[in-house]
């Protein structure tokens, strides 16, 4: 054996006797950014950040580190596609229909008025076509998405005067997250894409004269009945809108076949996590409202009606003149009427009739 060999023996020799394992065979640690597009806050939406990196964090045995920060810190709220599409931070939590203006089909992969309820989209996205589909698009923004939460039906809003026809609708200023914005301009109202820590004062000052969020849990939080006392429902243009963890494909591309299933696994915990506490916190902080003074109110049929009609004409207009949204919608839609007509004899008939009895 020659001199080097034996330095090098001896080297490897000496380090197993300390009991360590050699370097060579030690995994790369991994450290990603996170950009969320919520404020921390709110523990339900923002909270679904957190429990990914945790989950990461402990699968990997801290190999795997994400650190989370709330819209604004690194990057806008709205600026959080931009950064994982050329690579400034490898991931963000968002709703994906806040970029409906760069393609009406990111409000497919989260909610758009009249679509599907949670469950439904759920269904869709992982046993229906909806995952590919939306992968496909997403690629073009050197994107790869995971499902990240379900806020489950939302409400409809907060108000300063009441709805009562359609006829209050007109020239109504109100913040609204996504693609319904577009259904509401129809109706006459003035949309207003704010992020959620700006909605309260702008509703305070009265710069916006009605403002959706998420429902009672959340909404107590940031105090919207302290500033417009009629709460409506129910939120036809989010009956169950789902978040996305979306992730630099090169980033994701570049992890081990280990990190890679850390990842799909940790969003799917995060996923299931965030609807059932919405679940669970929403009951009492509803109560809660209403016995602050909040006044809960229903749409009136004929605004349910515009905006059905409404939302119906600007799909079929989508379908003429944006082909990928032709091609998802075709699909999502299909998905929707076979659902929905499970759904009739199932769910609906037996939430109705539990609703309607004392307990």
């Amino acid at each position: 054996m020659d001199r080097r060999s034996l330095i090098k023996n001896a080297g490897i020799a000496s380090v197993l006797a300390a009991g360590v394992a050699p370097a060579v065979h030690a995994q790369a640690t991994v450290r990603w950014r996170l950009s969320s597009s919520f404020p921390k806050a709110l523990d339900t939406i923002f909270g679904a950040a957190e429990i990914f990196a945790q989950q990461v964090k402990a699968m990997s045995g801290g190999k795997f580190e994400v650190s989370v920060h709330a819209g604004g810190e690194i990057t806008p709220p709205f600026g959080v596609v931009d950064a994982v599409q050329q690579g400034s931070v490898e991931m963000a939590h968002t709703a994906p229909y806040y970029f409906f203006g760069k393609n009406e089909c990111f409000a497919l992969g989260c909610a758009i008025p009249f679509g599907l309820n949670s469950r439904q989209m759920t269904a869709w996205i992982f046993q229906g076509n909806g995952l590919k589909l939306m992968r496909e698009f997403y690629a073009k923004y050197n994107i790869i998405n995971f499902a990240g939460g379900n806020t489950g039906a939302q409400m409809g809003g907060w108000y300063r005067k009441e709805i009562k026809s359609m006829a209050d609708m007109k020239g109504l200023k109100m913040r609204i997250g996504g693609f319904a914005g577009r259904v509401l301009e129809r109706m006459g109202a003035v949309p207003q894409n704010i992020p959620g820590g700006e909605i309260y004062t702008a509703l305070e000052k009265g710069t916006i004269d009605a403002a959706e969020w998420v429902g009672p849990y959340d909404d107590l939080k940031l105090g919207f009945n302290k500033v417009a006392p009629f709460y409506y429902y129910p939120g036809w243009w989010e009956g169950g809108p789902q978040l996305d963890f979306f992730i630099n494909q090169k980033a994701f591309d570049a992890l081990s076949t280990e990190n890679k299933a850390i990842v799909e696994a940790a969003a799917a915990v995060a996923h299931i996590d965030m609807q059932a506490r919405y679940d669970a916190k929403n009951p009492a902080a509803l109560k809660e409202l209403v016995g602050k003074g909040t006044k809960l109110r229903p749409f009136s049929n004929d605004v349910m009606a515009a905006a059905f009609k409404t939302s119906m004409q600007v799909y079929s207009e989508l379908n003429d003149k944006n082909p990928d949204w032709k091609k998802i919608y075709t699909d999502y839609s299909k998905f929707r009427a076979d659902s929905n007509l499970w759904f009739k004899f199932t769910e609906a008939k037996f939430d109705s009739f539990m609703q309607s009895q004392k307990l």
